[in-house]
């Protein structure tokens, strides 16, 4: 397992400041995400390649989510949607990365008059993204969710209907595993044994189990060590990407003393 950060606790600032970040911290692996005024084109996609180059450090990509909607039930907006995902896996790829991942579709506003409409849009949208993903030679993984946000697929058994429901197609779609998110909705060991051969890739931030606050690692009630060990268990060979808004030094000199590394 390896210690990796996500670059949403900077997203607030110029692209430059996570190319100077990529320097500041002793991780193994980080995590761009494709997002606001990171958004990613030709340019820093080319920056991030001499960057990467410099620092012999893995990556990944987490797709755009502001607005993203991949169950959309205009086919209007999810045609703009789906154009900016395929975009960013097209960018993606010049990277290399080891998982572009995204989010799953939100429930509609007109499911109750028109039932399962989000669900087939929702497969509809991933099977595009696969396809795509297959065309550019990309990776790809699908995160859960928290509560009480209304996407349709944050528990272990709407992620098992949805991969039964992909059939075939399904084989080639990965699990992102987000702790915080799990934690809120009191699943973590649920998602850890039921999706053991699924999970490639990792979220780490805290919380205190009432709200996605992405708070650092130890700054919350989640039981570390027992996560730790849980992937062990199961044999995780991934990055453990810390996807907390603060407190980032601390957060990796924990996880490094959770490993044993310190």
């Amino acid at each position: 397992m390896r210690i990796g950060l996500s670059t949403l606790f900077c997203l607030g600032k110029p692209f430059q400041a996570v190319i100077k970040r990529l320097n500041e911290f002793d991780v193994e692996h980080v995590e761009i995400v494709d997002e606001g005024p990171h958004a990613l084109n030709n340019l820093r996609v080319s920056l991030l390649k001499e960057a990467i180059k410099t620092r012999g450090i893995s990556l990944s990509v987490h797709a755009p989510f502001a607005d993203i909607n991949i169950a959309s039930t205009s086919p209007i907006i999810r045609h703009a949607i789906m154009r900016r995902l395929k975009k960013s896996i097209r960018l993606s790829a010049q990277l290399n990365p080891e998982y572009w991942v995204f989010h799953p579709g939100i429930q509609s506003a007109v499911g109750d008059v028109l039932p399962n409409i989000d669900w087939k849009i929702n497969l509809k949208s991933t099977r595009e993204l696969l396809k795509e993903a297959r065309e550019n030679g990309l990776r790809i993984a699908i995160e859960n969710v928290p509560d009480p946000f209304p996407f349709l697929l944050k528990r272990a058994e709407e992620f098992k209907a949805f991969y039964e429901s992909l059939g075939g197609d399904g084989v080639d779609l990965n699990m992102t595993f987000d702790v915080g998110h799990a934690n809120i909705n009191g699943q973590i060991e649920e998602f850890i044994e039921k999706f053991r051969n699924k999970i490639v890739h990792t979220h780490f931030h805290d919380n205190n189990g009432d709200m996605d606050s992405h708070l650092g690692i130890g700054f919350g009630k989640i039981n570390w060590p027992r996560i730790i060990e849980d992937l062990r268990r199961i044999n995780y060979r991934g990055a453990l990407v810390i996807e907390s808004k603060s407190n980032i030094e601390e957060s990796i000199q924990a996880l490094k003393e959770l490993l044993g590394l310190i």
